[in-house]
């Protein structure tokens, strides 16, 4: 693709600095404090050029494009995204999402009346709508474990889910058929000990499903060494690629029964078939994931994984600042954070300012994008801000939000 040689074409640019300098190769407002990248991501200009080219090719011919390139070019992509995750080709399908991922297996598995599924209180409130929804459907147990925040070791996780499990068999009698688990929580940030959670349950006769939307281009990742029963991943977010890619790894055992939302003439084609056709739609974002792949190695300029651990120390530099600025502790050790950590709001602003208010507030007085998140913890009333670190942030972007938010709680306080 003509994209494609661009990128490689103009490497040296990408690879030359650091920080605001590199806004350009994005389309984000320059004069925007731009601190969560979490949230959506912020697809580069060369991926966008790469997925128009795929979107050009599909409109010169749509009935030999869709009959006979597409299934050859998903196969193609899937495989550099598979490489990149960790995982064998043939496990990989795309999805939109991480969402409809976790959806598409809620919605496949057989549940008997009275088994139970495990999550915990740190779940993205969109899967734990989808898990609801399955157990009001099934007559299924949803057992939440309670898993400290703020939280002092990854220990604190496991002993929390073993807890609730227990507790499940000793007063209800329930039977665990699945654990749903993050593999970086949204709210709270945390990245949990996804190794140890999956082995512990398998060793229970558990089966695990893995909400990996923060994950994939965060944090390395190697699928086939967690050994996760279904591992769902966001594309768009951490791996610079258009909006709508996602991907679902699935373990061969497991493949004959899943099945996309969408039932459509793949139906008992098999598991590759059936995912990678289900009629007429955009599958740009999904081809041009190879792109988006190159930029994000592009950053590493010669040493492996650069661009990961760039992100988490700048995360780690930025929390401090506001750590210190708000006279916050941070919210976990440092090797539970990756490239996001949530800060607690000064106290003063949550007692006259929602979560709403004080981000709009936010954007609209000082042009800052960060999401505040009212998650419940032993302080049931306090806000969570959460930063996002990026290749194109740098570090006078979070002090410029410390002392923003230092003049907020200042005004509150007056009132």
């Amino acid at each position: 693709m003509n994209a494609q040689n661009n990128f490689q074409d103009n490497l040296e640019i990408y690879e030359s600095s650091l920080g605001k300098s590199l806004l350009n190769l994005w389309y984000l407002d320059p004069e925007a404090t731009y601190l969560n990248h979490g949230s959506f991501g912020a697809t580069p200009k060369v991926v966008l050029t790469a997925q128009q080219a795929w979107q050009q090719k599909l409109e010169t011919q749509p009935v030999k494009f869709m009959s006979e390139d597409l299934g050859i070019a998903l196969r193609q992509a899937a495989a550099e995204l598979a490489n990149f995750v960790g995982t064998d080709p043939n496990n990989l399908v795309f999805v939109e999402n991480a969402t409809a991922g976790m959806n598409t297996v809620l919605r496949s598995l057989d549940f008997s009346s009275g088994d139970g599924i495990l999550t915990t209180n740190h779940g993205y409130a969109a899967v734990q709508n989808a898990l609801l929804y399955t157990c009001e459907r099934h007559n299924l147990n949803l057992i939440e474990a309670q898993v400290p925040f703020p939280i002092d070791s990854e220990d604190q996780v496991l002993e929390a889910i073993i807890q609730a499990h227990r507790k499940s068999q000793r007063e209800s009698k329930v039977k665990v058929k699945l654990l749903v688990i993050d593999h970086i929580t949204s709210a709270t940030a945390l990245i949990f000990p996804l190794k140890q959670l999956i082995d512990w349950a398998h060793c229970e006769g558990i089966l695990v499903l893995v909400d990996g939307a923060h994950a994939p281009g965060a944090i390395p990742l190697n699928l086939q060494d967690l050994g996760a029963d279904w591992y769902a991943g966001n594309c768009h977010k951490w791996l610079f690629a258009a909006k709508g890619c996602g991907f679902l790894a699935v373990l061969p055992q497991h493949q004959a029964d899943l099945h996309p939302l969408v039932i459509s003439h793949g139906f008992n084609s098999g598991y590759l078939a059936e995912f990678d056709w289900v009629g007429t739609r955009d599958c740009s974002s999904w081809l041009s994931i190879n792109t988006a792949i190159a930029f994000h190695q592009s950053f590493n300029q010669g040493q492996e994984g650069f661009l990961y651990s760039h992100n988490h120390q700048l995360v780690i530099e930025a929390a401090e600042i506001l750590s210190e600025s708000w006279q916050q502790d941070l919210p976990a050790p440092e090797s539970m954070l990756g490239t996001m950590v949530s800060i607690a709001v000064p106290q003063g602003i949550y007692a006259s300012l929602d979560s709403v208010s004080l981000h709009n507030l936010l954007w609209q007085k000082y042009k800052i994008e960060v999401p505040i998140i009212p998650f419940k913890d032993y302080l049931s009333d306090r806000l969570w801000l959460r930063i996002s670190a990026q290749i194109y942030n740098q570090l006078s972007e979070y002090k410029y939000l410390a002392d923003s938010l230092l003049q907020i709680q200042a005004k509150s306080l007056t009132k």
